[in-house]
């Protein structure tokens, strides 16, 4: 699938026109999501609208929000379109591009930390920190606004995730429920991980502390990290410990959390 704008958008379409099909009870519902939108930013800025709204911040001035994040910096979307990839190419169980925008919480909080990192950077704090309230509200999802995290992620299930201020996740990372990105205590400034491109860190790991998670990184499900990991390395258990290389170039596209079996 291209990232290109408009394919992608049209894919979706034709898979929710199918969806309203295939059951019509929801039809008013794929048309309020999807089809009466002319373009997938607009249809992401009204469904989180709808699912964030409440009676302090309305969900029209969330959707305007999200307009003008969106309108004002193009990555956000570009972010966002591989991310969507991401998920269709690495959960078994999103067979349609269009589930994530409908029905993913881990999708759903990461693009409102993308927007919520927009306005930290734009002196906007309050409206950010308000955002990431609501967001771990919502999805039991905690991220800071200031984390700096990349395109292609997926985080699948997300509930219990939490990712603190200065932890960074670069590009085409995978992720699972319960997972930390945090510090180790009570310390100030630079003092989250660091998460480097392709790495999987499955379901329940707790990442402490400004340490390197090396580039294809496997962190074992239950692990926990207080050490850096070397780039292509599999560690797991309390403290995690080395129990081998990773078997894939890529192991973030095999999403296998049998780390501690792998020795």
């Amino acid at each position: 699938m291209s990232l290109e704008s408009n394919t992608l958008w049209q894919d979706i379409r034709d898979e929710v026109h199918g969806f309203s099909k295939n059951e019509p009870v929801l039809a008013s519902f794929f048309h309020s999501a999807i089809l009466s939108h002319d373009s997938l930013e607009t249809a992401l800025a009204y469904n989180l609208a709808e699912m964030l709204g409440n009676m302090a911040l309305s969900k029209l001035a969330i959707r305007q929000v999200f307009a003008e994040a969106l309108e004002n910096d193009g990555s956000i979307g570009i972010k966002m379109r591989r991310d969507l990839l991401a998920y269709h190419e690495r959960d078994p169980a999103c067979d349609k591009y269009a589930m994530p925008i409908l029905y993913f919480k881990g999708f759903h909080a990461l693009q409102i930390h993308r927007v919520a990192h927009y306005l930290w950077g734009n002196n906007r704090q309050q409206l950010a920190s308000h955002l990431q309230s609501l967001c771990a509200e919502v999805f039991c999802v905690d991220i800071h606004p200031a984390a700096r995290i990349g395109g292609g992620i997926m985080i699948d299930h997300a509930t219990g995730l939490v990712i603190g201020e200065t932890a960074i996740v670069e590009d085409d990372v995978s992720m699972l429920h319960a997972v930390t990105l945090g510090g180790i205590g009570n310390e100030s400034g630079d003092r989250h991980p660091k998460i480097r491109s392709g790495v999987l860190i499955a379901a329940g790991a707790k990442i402490l502390g400004n340490i390197d998670i090396g580039e294809g990184a496997t962190i074992g499900a239950g692990s926990l990290v207080l050490k850096p990991v070397s780039p292509y390395t599999t560690v797991a258990g309390v403290p995690a410990r080395v129990v081998g290389r990773a078997r894939e170039v890529s192991p973030v596209l095999e999403i296998d959390q049998r780390s501690h079996l792998l020795s």
